[in-house]
């Protein structure tokens, strides 16, 4: 159980964890996106702004204007650029260091002039042939390959420019996965830290699960002796003085004290889940402690309908498992409102089903919720002609959590249903 919690503790930091760093991630990966975009097309416009389709050259390769000057920067495309703020002062590094390609087309679609940004990285084949692609598209702007686009339609000619990304692209990549092994390594270290704090947290309540087992076993076991002790008073006072309801009376407290401390001490074995397991015919074992039971139901007017799938096998305690079907079984004929009782066994994938069904006067989500609770009952159960204390349920969760299965309890259609699911061997 306590095991349970801890994982239970670590999956719920870790998770948090990873949603937070998946956010964030996603946060600055988008962001950072959206930014270089809107810097990529304010470049752009700079650009076409300088653009000037008579200080462009036919023929890119030699470096060289029609007027002798020289286009390798695409700040000079208008001439020096005279310094005064044009309202992107902020790009302008950015701007001479960036990569610009451009197309000019007439309107009859001629090719006017074709600049490759003096980067031969792009050919004036693989450029014209970007280009019209773009053209294809028939949008303004846009992205293509590792490029972002404008077009621009001006009186006499259309220019399709174009400005390269692949290093801010490979950088903003560059970036992520530094930022996920950061975030993965930094993950790590918290879920050891996690696995330590859940450790810390669980431990004082695991060591006061522990006492508590421990004391309800030492008292069990220490409580035997005084037991025995009056039972063989009584015995020898029966013999001196005779029969009287007084000696009946402690017999019969007696009995149940004894029987309280035999459900006490099965608990706490069950609880501690040191138990010897063994391969079982699970289908034959439920079979066999039904048989019991068929008499005890007929002498209440009752009867037990079984529907029992063969050859499931498990691995388990007999002595345990027997426990729980018998303790089901008893707790449906005790409090059931109906003549008929349901048990069904059945295996789904990996696990066998055992279902127990009774009529049952309607419980409410609190009852319900309390069953499995040490000493238990529901109001209509508490009286003195049954040898009932509220434990046996408690007795069969834990025998159930022992084996690696659960039981649950729910009310439906007039039905108390008690559902049992063990795993089975494979």
């Amino acid at each position: 159980m306590f095991n349970k919690t801890k994982r239970k503790i670590v999956f719920t930091v870790v998770f948090s964890l990873l949603i937070l760093m998946t956010v964030t991630l996603t946060t600055i990966y988008v962001s950072n996106r959206i930014a270089l975009d809107r810097e990529s097309r304010e470049m752009l416009m700079m650009y076409a702004e300088r653009f000037s389709l008579e200080n462009q050259s036919l023929h890119p390769e030699s470096g060289q204007r029609p007027d002798g000057g020289s286009d390798n920067r695409p700040g000079d495309m208008n001439g020096p650029h005279d310094g005064r703020d044009d309202g992107h002062g902020r790009n302008e590094p950015e701007f001479r260091l960036s990569t610009f390609y451009s197309v000019a087309y007439s309107e009859d679609g001629e090719v006017l002039a074709v600049n490759n940004g003096q980067s031969g990285l792009q050919t004036e084949e693989s450029l014209l042939e970007t280009a019209s692609s773009i053209l294809n598209k028939g949008k303004k702007s846009g992205k293509i390959g590792n490029m972002t686009y404008l077009v621009e339609e001006r009186d006499d000619y259309t220019l399709v420019a174009m400005i390269d990304r692949t290093i801010s692209d490979n950088n903003q990549t560059l970036l992520f996965r530094q930022m996920l092994v950061i975030g993965s390594a930094a993950l790590l270290v918290l879920v050891v830290i996690s696995v330590f704090i859940a450790r810390r947290i669980v431990s004082p309540l695991e060591e006061n699960d522990k006492r508590q087992k421990r004391f309800v076993s030492d008292a069990g076991h220490e409580l035997k002796t005084p037991i025995a002790v009056i039972s063989a008073n009584s015995e020898l006072l029966k013999r001196e003085i005779g029969q009287n309801e007084w000696l009946d009376n402690i017999d019969y407290e007696n009995e149940r004290m004894s029987d309280l401390v035999k459900q006490l001490l099965v608990l706490s074995k069950a609880e501690s889940g040191d138990i010897p397991q063994e391969t079982l015919d699970l289908s034959k074992l439920v079979d066999g402690e039904v048989l019991p039971f068929e008499s005890l139901a007929f002498e209440k007017g009752k009867k037990i309908e079984t529907e029992i799938e063969r050859g499931i096998t498990a691995e388990g305690n007999p002595n345990q498992l027997r426990q729980l079907v018998s303790i089901l079984l008893d707790n449906a004929l005790s409090h059931g409102t109906t003549e008929t009782v349901r048990l069904l066994l059945r295996k789904e994938k990996h696990h066998a089903i055992l279902t127990v069904s009774n009529g049952a006067d309607e419980m409410n989500d609190e009852q319900m919720s309390r069953l499995f609770e040490r000493f238990y009952r529901t109001d209509e159960a508490r009286n003195e002609a049954d040898a009932h204390y509220g434990l046996g349920l408690s007795i069969a969760k834990a025998v159930a959590e022992a084996h690696g299965g659960q039981i649950h309890a729910e009310y439906k259609n007039g039905q108390a249903v008690f559902t049992v699911s063990l795993p089975v061997k494979k």
